[in-house]
């Protein structure tokens, strides 16, 4: 991942969903979404993501429990700079980026998880009122202590992503890309290339939308995806539709929808790297599978016709998240980004 020398599973788990952000289904205990980490490195997915908003604190608690005794055997890969708990909302989040809680998010990172050194250590979003060079500086500094081995950055403009690489090289750059989410393309996944930066694709299956597991839009009220335009009653009808449209092709190939989603991610290249979240066995077995499907150029042709910006109804994000996100809007449809 990226040319800093990060050897890690081509396809990680998102740890996101076992503590917070997804609340309408039955919930798994610690012991459970610890068995689905114990079974990813059995399937050879070692790359663990998590943040210290995920709680808040809470999901680095429970990965660092996971991990005791084998922490050599993953990669920890973690997020600072998302004050405050963005499971439910991000209308509460506040996003710092100066030098001491820098300094104080990887030292609290470090004791919730239960290790020495962070193997992937991201500014989960950018503080647009500290110029990026004072945070990567320190960012720099943990570096040299040996607290941090690799730095990403997360949701930021390809003109931030310029100026913190020239402070220190990025590693990885998480973003949200799916087949009905691929603004990116646009500017920052060529900026990423041009810097050999390292692609981390969260949410590749639309926040499990594009499974076709979700059939009506009633979501919980503390259930992120409630607030979300692509999940409001209508759009999810018109969205579903299109979910619906790929199962043709899903059955002629032997798999699942959001086996064909994820697959698609996977296609765009060998420095793309999807972190599906899960907190179930079965679910993680089948987005594994996924790594091995194979896509003829007739399969992607078919599935980005189906979900063409034009067809897909509905934001990614709701407008009080544009404030966090790396653009105010698709310059394309003028979607919240």
């Amino acid at each position: 991942m990226g040319k800093q020398g990060f050897v890690t599973s081509q396809q990680g788990l998102g740890c996101m969903g076992m503590s917070s952000a997804y609340y309408s289904y039955p919930d798994a205990s610690d012991e459970e979404c610890i068995k689905v980490i114990h079974r990813a490195l059995e399937l050879g997915i070692n790359h663990l993501d998590t943040s210290d908003a995920y709680g808040p604190h809470t999901n680095e608690r429970l990965v660092g429990k996971a991990i005791a005794g084998q922490r050599d055997k993953y990669d920890i890969a973690t997020k600072f700079g998302a004050a405050g708990n963005v499971g439910a909302s991000a209308k509460g989040m506040r996003v710092r980026g100066d030098r001491q809680y820098v300094r104080e998010a990887v030292q609290g990172s470090l004791e919730r998880l239960g290790v020495d050194c962070i193997d992937l250590f991201y500014q989960h979003r950018v503080d647009r009122t500290v110029p990026v060079e004072e945070t990567w500086s320190e960012l720099k500094e943990l570096v040299k202590e040996g607290k941090v081995k690799y730095l990403g950055i997360s949701e930021a403009s390809a003109d931030e992503i310029r100026r913190a690489h020239a402070v220190h090289p990025i590693t990885a750059c998480q973003l949200e890309w799916s087949i009905w989410t691929r603004d990116v393309e646009e500017e920052i996944i060529p900026t990423l290339r041009e810097l050999g930066i390292g692609i981390v694709a969260y949410s590749p299956l639309g926040r499990g939308f594009l499974t076709g597991q979700i059939k009506t839009p009633d979501f919980a009220e503390n259930d992120r995806r409630s607030q979300w335009p692509r999940y409001q009653k209508e759009a999810f009808e018109k969205n579903l539709a299109l979910v619906e449209s790929v199962k043709e092709l899903a059955d002629k190939k032997g798999c699942t929808p959001g086996q064909l989603a994820l697959a698609w991610v996977h296609a765009q290249g060998p420095d793309v790297f999807p972190i599906p979240g899960t907190k179930r066995l079965k679910y993680l077995e089948e987005n594994a599978v996924a790594y091995f499907l194979e896509l003829t150029t007739e399969d992607k042709r078919f599935l980005e016709d189906t979900f063409h910006e034009d067809k897909v109804v509905g934001g990614r994000q709701p407008e009080h998240s544009k404030q966090s996100s790396y653009l105010g809007g698709s310059k394309k449809t003028g979607q919240t980004a």
